[in-house]
Order: structure tokens, then sequence, then C-alpha cells
């Protein structure tokens, strides 16, 4: 990446950060199907473990930059990261790749509001909508007939809030330090706290369960969701502005049903296609706060009189 031009990284940095969104929304069904084989703290402990060792891999040249405090923020983010990626996958045991999606960008609207409690920056009018119209797009996707909650949307609904969580301790602890190398250590600590989670609360699943479809599941998992769209998201944020990425990384829900919708056969009706659509122009409107909309209409004001 380092031997491109600066103009032909700003014309891959939208692909890349396209990819990265498609990569984690196909995601979703592919969890389902290993987390059935495999425990979830193992699951995750396999998929840290080779994703730490893939981008230290590749990011060798940056390791001259270690210092000693790179241990501890890593293990912090670490622990932010594992817990959302456990609570997560344990709710996706009970409910729909679809659901779990898109309830899952719930984060990108609490962020502001819990990034107001750390750093004093209280959230704006657009986080203010944006929370309105993500608790009406979550009603209407999670609760049931008797206005009930299933355990499998709401745990994805805590994991959504340890994802926002995970996000406003990077900004915290990432200031300075080299990104790619810190991510090493995030995922090495994240790879420890789950194999420590499985060896206390759970069995350590048999090698008979390995087939040909498993073994090609865990490597997608690990060296594409992990590994490729990492790398893809960070290097595309660097060469975009802030508002066309957050719309272009927005899309990992949508992507997440679709492939949840054609591979796994999740369910479509109306009332859950409206909550879909409040949650993403709610994440849309939290991130962007809709200055493309605004552009536009100013733009159309200047336009001169013929």
């Amino acid at each position: 990446m380092t031997i491109l031009n600066e103009t032909t990284m700003r014309r891959l940095a939208k692909p890349m950060l396209f990819a990265a969104a498609l990569i984690w929304g196909s995601s979703f069904f592919i969890m389902k199907g290993a987390v059935d084989m495999i425990p979830t703290f193992f699951l995750l402990a396999i998929r840290f473990t080779g994703g730490a060792v893939l981008l230290a891999l590749i990011c060798w040249k940056k390791w001259k930059e270690f210092t000693p405090d790179y241990l501890w923020r890593g293990a912090v983010i670490g622990g932010f990261l594992f817990t959302a990626y456990s609570v997560q996958t344990f709710g996706i045991m009970w409910t729909t790749p679809s659901n779990n999606a898109f309830l899952t960008a719930v984060y990108c609207v609490l962020v502001p509001f819990l990034y107001w409690l750390v750093a004093k920056r209280r959230p704006d009018r657009w986080n203010i909508l944006a929370a309105v119209l993500c608790v009406t797009g979550v009603g209407l996707v999670s609760l049931n007939g008797g206005f009930r909650i299933t355990a499998g949307d709401a745990l994805t609904l805590v994991g959504a809030l340890f994802y926002a969580s995970h996000i406003v301790a990077v900004a915290k602890v990432s200031p300075g330090k080299d990104i790619y190398l810190l991510t090493v250590f995030q995922f090495a600590f994240a790879a420890l706290f789950a194999w420590i989670g499985g060896f206390l609360f759970q069995e350590l699943p048999s090698a008979a369960i390995l087939s040909p479809d498993l073994v090609l599941q865990m490597v997608y998992l690990t060296a594409v969701c992990t590994t490729v769209a990492l790398l893809f998201q960070n290097v595309g944020q660097v060469w975009s502005d802030p508002s066309s990425a957050a719309i272009i990384l927005s899309l990992e829900s949508v992507f997440g049903v679709l492939f949840s919708v054609i591979c796994y056969g999740d369910p479509v009706t109306p009332r859950l296609l409206a909550g879909f659509a409040l949650i993403f122009v709610a994440v849309v409107c939290s991130e962007t706060k809709l200055s493309f909309l605004r552009k536009r209409e100013r733009a159309g004001e200047e336009e001169p009189i013929p």
C-alpha cells in the first residue's frame, strides 16, 4: 500500500470501504453457522488469534515502534472488543442473522452519547433525532406480537452498547500510537480473554466436528472478516472524507440482511423492513448529520437564475 501514490489511494479508498462493509455484512450468516458447531468463546479465540498473527506479519515493519504501554492499551480495547463480540455472538444463537446485523448497527447511534459521558461533549440535535429513530426501529425489529423482546435481540443490543464503548475506548487510548500495531495487541488480548473464557466455561470442541465447510468458514472469518476488512476500513478512512466513509460503512447492516435473506432464508415482513429502514436512517443521520442534503440545498440556492 505504501508504494501507491496519493491519487491512486484516493481512488481506491471508497471501494475499500465498500468492500469492508460487504465483508462484514457477509459475516453474520457465516457466524450463525459456525456458532452452531463451535462454542462461542473458542470460536472467538480462534478468530482473534489468527487475526493477531496475520496482522502482526503484515505490519512487521512497525514493530520497531513498540513501547511497553502498547500492552495495557491493547488490553483495554481488547477487553471491550472481546466482550462486544462475545455478547453479539451469544445473541445470534437466539435471533436471526438479519436482526443481529441491524441491531448491532445501533452502536453508531450510541457512540456520541457515551463520548458525552467520557469527554463532556454534548450530542447535537442530529444525534438526538437519530436516537429517537433508532429506538423506534429497534422496537419494530425486536418486539414480537406480545410486545416482548427476544433474548437474542436483547443480547445483540447489549453487544451494540459494548461496540460503542469499544469505539470510545479506542479514541481515548490510541492517540500518538500506531493504529496497526495497537490493533495487533487488541486482537491478541481479545484472543487471550476468549481462550480463558472457553477453558473456564465451555467444553473444548472435538476435532471430530471439523469439516471442509467449517474450516472454510473459520478461514474466512479470521483472514477476511477480521484482518482484511479492518485494513480496508483503516486505509479507506484515511483517504476519504468522514461523511462518505460513514455512509458506506453503515451499509454493513444492509448487506447483513441481504446475505441472511438470500443464504440463510430469513423471513422478510413489512414491519421488519420498516424497522430496518428506520435504524439505517438513524445511523446515517447520526454519522453524517444529513450534511449531503444540506449541501445540495445550498447548491440549489446559489445556482444563478437563467
